[in-house]
């Protein structure tokens, strides 16, 4: 498809030179959120991976685009120095959407969530955004209200987000119901369930799947021609059963650091770093090594759907009728 690079200069967004050229040439370019670096993955191991993620989308014939923000400056596809900055920084703060204006007039480093991450790959153009799970519906949000800023963003987002599911500490099922009253298209990739993040299936259908990146890129085509749709499309990529968590181990650990939280008064977005950080030391880097593999998985799946999309130049290509409803 065409490129679509906006007039981003008076945002004080800076596309690096690499991003800039595959934009206006149209070659394929996969953003990355750059919290799963600063925040979601232990120092000494986090900058590695996060170049690593990178080189798989190289791999698999796309331009990889980290997002985050550098003394106040928006950054798509941060160099080396930049990556290491907010890898090893001690003080980088975790934005959202609601924070990248904030951060910027304060001349802040801060890496992108999903929500934000999602935000500013559309608006410079970028179709495919790869990341490990989305945020969703907390446990007990009836009482708290408690719901990530991800799934409204996606609502009113353009973009196709390769995730593993919702994080298996949510409330799977609430989320799904949010992601559907908000218009947001879910694709099983390979699988007509849902995923659980560190778990291959959380439980929950989906009403629709895809089993290439060809047909992903269809139904992204499709979606455009028809101009109805003004939200993400999520591909539910599914870890093997292979690589999860055991399951029993899981929801073991889950109860467990559920109470844990429930007893030290930990609440809001503090939740979701201690369960993560409970489940990496109560099963021995199991989930370390599920969530490495989540995001390096889904880095290729988005890499090989950008260069799917990037073929796709005229409506008469598209033929959306190879996608079906899922079956039991």
């Amino acid at each position: 498809m065409a490129p679509r690079v906006a007039n981003v200069t008076q945002y004080k967004i800076r596309c690096g030179d690499e991003v800039a050229a595959a934009l206006r040439d149209g070659r394929p370019v996969v953003a990355l959120e750059s919290t799963l670096v600063a925040h979601g993955l232990p120092r000494g191991e986090n900058l590695r991976i996060g170049r690593q993620i990178e080189q798989t989308v190289r791999d698999h014939g796309a331009v990889p685009a980290t997002i985050g923000m550098v003394a106040g400056e928006l950054v798509v596809g941060l160099d080396e120095n930049e990556l290491t900055r907010l890898a090893s920084g001690e003080d980088v703060l975790k934005l959202s959407g609601r924070d990248l204006a904030p951060a910027a007039v304060a001349g802040r480093d801060g890496a992108t969530t999903v929500a934000s991450t999602a935000a500013v790959a559309a608006a410079v153009g970028i179709d495919v955004f790869a990341t490990g799970g989305l945020g969703g519906v907390h446990r007990g949000a009836a009482e708290s209200f408690d719901e990530s800023a991800d799934l409204v963003t996606l609502a009113h987002t353009r973009i196709c987000v390769v995730c593993a599911g919702t994080k298996s500490i949510l409330d799977i099922g609430a989320t799904l119901e949010r992601l559907e009253t908000l218009g947001v298209t879910v694709l099983g990739y390979g699988t007509n369930r849902f995923p659980g993040f560190y778990l291959t299936d959380s439980g929950f259908d989906l009403p629709w799947r895809v089993d290439t990146p060809e047909q992903v890129a269809e139904v992204l085509v499709a979606g455009r021609i028809h101009a109805v749709h003004p939200g993400a499309v999520v591909v539910a990529n599914p870890l093997p059963p292979s690589d999860q968590v055991d399951p029993a181990l899981h929801d073991r650990v889950l109860t467990d650091g559920l109470a844990r939280a429930a007893a030290q008064g930990i609440t809001g977005k503090d939740v979701t770093p201690f369960l993560l950080a409970h489940f990496h030391e109560a099963t021995a880097g199991a989930s370390l090594r599920a969530n490495v593999q989540i995001i390096l998985r889904n880095a290729e799946l988005a890499a090989r759907i950008a260069v799917a999309l990037s073929k796709h130049q005229a409506a008469d290509e598209t033929d959306s009728s190879r996608v079906s409803p899922a079956t039991p």
